[in-house]
């Protein structure tokens, strides 16, 4: 049986470590922290949204961070200190402008792909992550935006997406707990939302009745591949296996490096509150379907009777996790808006880092050295697509290291690409 090392205790890498076990490997997980899911994977906005694919890489994108630059509470706010790092993720997401069209269909395809295998794993394993299938609906309160909605529909479209064009009445039918003036909406009906942190805190549990090795509390000081081998060293222990899959979010990069290869991810970080329903009153007037307002991208999503969470907001900045008052307050303040029944008395906020690649599309597939695999850089989608490219690597995984036993054997085989 080949031995796997996982490199990260997120979704990407147990979603990866669950279809490994699957495929009959041998599979350890390393992780820093005490337990699973505890960096970006504990508390985002928990939409599982392929009508949220379209990537940030136009030029509107550039000419509204230069406007809200010195607004500390816009959307999107990039930290002008230079970096070399900053730089030349700037630079390569300029690059990628041209491919906006064609990285937004295949964003929605891997989406529309991953929905069934993660609904899969889950009635599988019976994991209770405070699925809500009522759909996702986008919202607008001005024409301009709704415009370019349509133009984007177009994409979503293409990529295999089924939507819904609402208007102002349809919406208040849909979800008659949002307040507000609004000129039209989508209703993307497959799409779903749900707890990530649950379900990837189930996720772990299942893949250890499975037979996975979970090293919780430990640090992967390095990682080298060399003669078809690849060794693992934590604690200052060494360990040798067949080959490695690194999921480790925005540390991903370093590991890449110590690999021989280059994964340009930027730490993107993203804000969330977490609404305690805690009154009747709070409860009737929260909503049941969840929501994307894309002026002020920001989401929200309904976990259960108690739990209102509300994301959003794409902060340049480095590898800084601090949680900034201003930062918080415009979610906050949203809420207040359009569901004014609300009481926020009692809000917990949280701040992760997204591993963005300039492309906005995951690095899925092998590095340079034999037995070297990646999943990561999933942005601010890995919630949505890390099921489908779990299934994608396992299954380069399983080609790659079956390929030399059939040899062994004397069997016929195709060599991996």
């Amino acid at each position: 049986m080949s031995k796997v090392a996982v490199i990260g205790a997120g979704v990407t890498g147990l979603t990866t470590a669950y279809e490994l076990l699957d495929r009959g490997f041998d599979v350890t997980v390393f992780d820093r922290h005490r337990y699973a899911a505890m960096e970006t994977s504990f508390a985002n906005g928990g939409q599982l949204s392929a009508s949220n694919a379209e990537v940030w890489t136009q030029w509107g994108t550039i000419l509204k961070g230069l406007k809200w630059m010195l607004h500390a509470d816009a959307p999107l706010l990039v930290n002008p200190a230079p970096t070399l790092h900053k730089m030349r993720w700037m630079a390569e997401f300029l690059s990628n402008i041209p491919n906006y069209k064609r990285n937004t269909v295949e964003t929605v395809r891997l989406a529309i792909a991953a929905r069934a295998v993660l609904f899969e794993m889950a009635d599988r394993e019976g994991i209770d992550f405070d699925l809500e299938r009522r759909g996702i609906l986008h919202f607008y309160d001005h024409a301009k935006d709704l415009a370019h909605a349509r133009k984007v529909n177009l994409l979503l479209a293409e990529g295999g997406l089924s939507r819904r064009e609402l208007s102002p009445d349809e919406i208040r039918e849909v979800e008659p707990a949002l307040h507000g003036d609004f000129v039209g909406g989508f209703l993307t009906e497959s799409d779903s939302s749900g707890d990530i942190h649950k379900f990837t805190m189930g996720l772990a549990r299942a893949c250890a009745r499975r037979g996975a090795i979970l090293r919780f509390g430990a640090k992967v000081e390095d990682l080298s591949a060399q003669n078809g081998a690849v060794r693992v060293t934590e604690g200052g222990h060494e360990e040798v296996f067949d080959a490695v899959i690194v999921s480790a979010g925005v540390q991903s990069r370093d590991f890449a490096q110590q690999l021989g290869d280059r994964v340009n991810i930027y730490p993107v970080k993203g804000y969330s509150v977490t609404v305690s329903l805690d009154d009747p009153e709070s409860q009737a007037a929260a909503p049941w379907v969840s929501l994307l307002d894309d002026r002020a991208k920001i989401v929200a999503s309904r976990f259960g009777a108690n739990r209102f969470r509300i994301a959003g907001t794409a902060e340049f900045n480095g590898a800084n996790r601090d949680i900034r008052a201003d930062r918080i307050k415009p979610l906050t303040d949203w809420c207040e808006r359009y569901f004014p029944g609300i009481s926020t008395e009692n809000v917990t906020p949280w701040a992760g880092l997204r591993p963005m690649m300039p492309s906005m599309l995951p690095r899925v597939g092998r590095g340079k050295a034999p037995g070297v695999f990646y999943n990561t850089g999933h942005g601010h989608l890995g919630w949505t697509l890390s099921a489908a490219t779990a299934r994608i690597v396992a299954a380069s995984v399983a080609e790659s290291l079956d390929a030399p036993a059939k040899l062994a054997a004397g069997k016929p085989c195709v060599a991996a690409a």
